[in-house]
């Protein structure tokens, strides 16, 4: 029996169609054809036969639910977390790792070609699938009828909270540390007051950042204190968005190629340490930097990858748009005692080819954008001329759409790679090389 609602609402069916999944997006969607129409299926696997419901009917696709699974996907494995399915933060858990990464490279490969002719992922970069992230913040949400804490990540489409008892994919450091955390917030005075609580692991040991929404008991910081003494744990406080109060004196830093780096806790951190000690490396083989070149960095914030430059070219520049990354790269450069560096705070918006620092040119360019990309950038990254450009992408649509300005400006695209930077999740990053004809 079939419902049909005006053309302004979702369509929906009740009749159950059977079908073969024949392929899986990189989203974790199960992909099949009905009447020449795609169908995405959440929870199937290629060669998985499925009675399906349609929950949203589009002109070109449709969105299905499984009502039944007739066989089971070689490739379908059991989840590791009890909370997958119900929590918002893993999608794709019932498939093999080596599945995950067929589906994001295929993906990866279609958008960075055409049609007819996709392009070609020399490599996958990936790490551990389990325990590989250092960075997380759960939400704090106390229940006056139970009289219980809440603490944990959002529902899949849902702002309701899932109570998270464990998490495979956070740093065992991290995990451990669930419990016991719960159950000293539960016991603080301000309990109804929470906001979230950030952990990060940080190479000198984990520390949490708690925001609260009232000003703290003295006996509640004393707790707090105690937890954190107990556990080892750098206890931060921020009772706004803006303040941030250090119970304790270790400095968080990170490694990257080797060389230390420092960050505050709200600094901008790739989450998966084992990948990004891969890209950085793999960055600099691409580059092939050698000792005479001039290299800009553009988006470089802290100096993940400008640091691990310098210790190889004749000079390095490292352009950012947060002034505060820049004063955090210029103290990591000191610290690093790297003397080759220097670091400027621009609009990146802005012509930097006009910029004092750009009028010897560079022989060699790396940029890093956040998930809009860089489209105000190209051109004047096209205008210094540089010999090679590897583009680092945490977002595969806007690196299709900026690498369209270098490819008709003369350059090739040499090298691609998938990033698996977030196992088990849609998250598709990847790394390019350009290199000017």
């Amino acid at each position: 029996m079939a419902q049909f609602y005006s053309a302004k609402r979702r369509v929906t069916t009740r009749q159950i169609i059977t079908v073969t999944v024949n392929d899986l997006d990189p989203f974790g969607q199960g992909v099949a054809r009905h009447n020449g129409k795609a169908l995405f299926i959440q929870g199937a696997l290629p060669g998985e036969q499925v009675e399906i419901t349609i929950t949203e009917d589009k002109r070109n696709f449709a969105q299905a639910k499984v009502k039944r699974r007739l066989n089971d996907s070689p490739q379908r494995v059991t989840p590791s977390c009890p909370h997958f399915g119900v929590c918002g933060g893993c999608q794709q858990q019932h498939a093999s790792i080596e599945l995950q990464q067929q589906a994001k490279s295929k993906a990866l490969a279609r958008m960075m070609g055409a049609r007819e002719n996709p392009a070609v992922v020399n490599e996958i970069i990936s790490g551990t699938p389990w325990g590989y992230r250092r960075r997380a913040r759960l939400g704090l949400n106390y229940q006056p009828k139970t009289q219980t804490l809440q603490m944990g990540f959002r529902k899949s489409q849902d702002s309701e909270l899932v109570n998270i008892h464990h998490c495979p994919v956070l740093a065992p450091q991290l995990e451990a540390l669930l419990e016991p955390l719960r159950q000293c917030l539960s016991e603080l005075k301000a309990v109804r007051r929470l906001g979230h609580v950030e952990l990060v692991h940080a190479a000198n040991g984990p520390l949490m950042v708690l925001r609260h929404l009232d000003a703290l008991h003295d006996d509640d910081r004393q707790k707090l204190e105690r937890f954190s003494h107990s556990h080892g744990v750098t206890l931060y406080l921020a009772p706004d968005s803006e303040t941030l109060t250090a119970l304790g004196n270790d400095e968080p830093c990170y490694h990257s190629d080797g060389l230390r780096l420092t960050f505050s806790p709200r600094d901008f951190i790739q989450v998966n340490d084992g990948v990004n000690q891969q890209m950085v490396t793999r960055a600099i083989e691409w580059l092939d930097i050698q000792p005479t070149d001039r290299v800009l960095d553009l988006f470089c914030g802290m100096g993940n990858f400008t640091l691990p430059l310098a210790m190889r070219a004749g000079s390095v520049v490292g352009v950012e748009g947060v002034a505060a990354l820049v004063a955090k790269g210029e103290y990591n450069a000191q610290c690093n005692s790297l003397k080759n560096v220097t670091f400027f705070h621009e609009n990146l918006e802005d012509d930097v080819t006009r910029q004092p620092w750009a009028a010897q040119g560079f022989d060699k360019i790396l940029l890093d954008p956040a998930r809009a990309g860089a489209p105000g950038v190209m051109q004047h990254v096209i205008a210094l001329a540089p010999e090679r450009v590897v583009y680092v992408s945490c977002n595969p649509t806007t690196l299709a759409r900026d690498s369209e300005a270098l490819l008709e400006a003369g350059y090739q695209l040499r090298q691609l790679a998938m990033l698996d930077m977030f196992p088990h999740t849609g998250h598709l990053e990847s790394m390019a090389l350009f290199e000017r004809n």
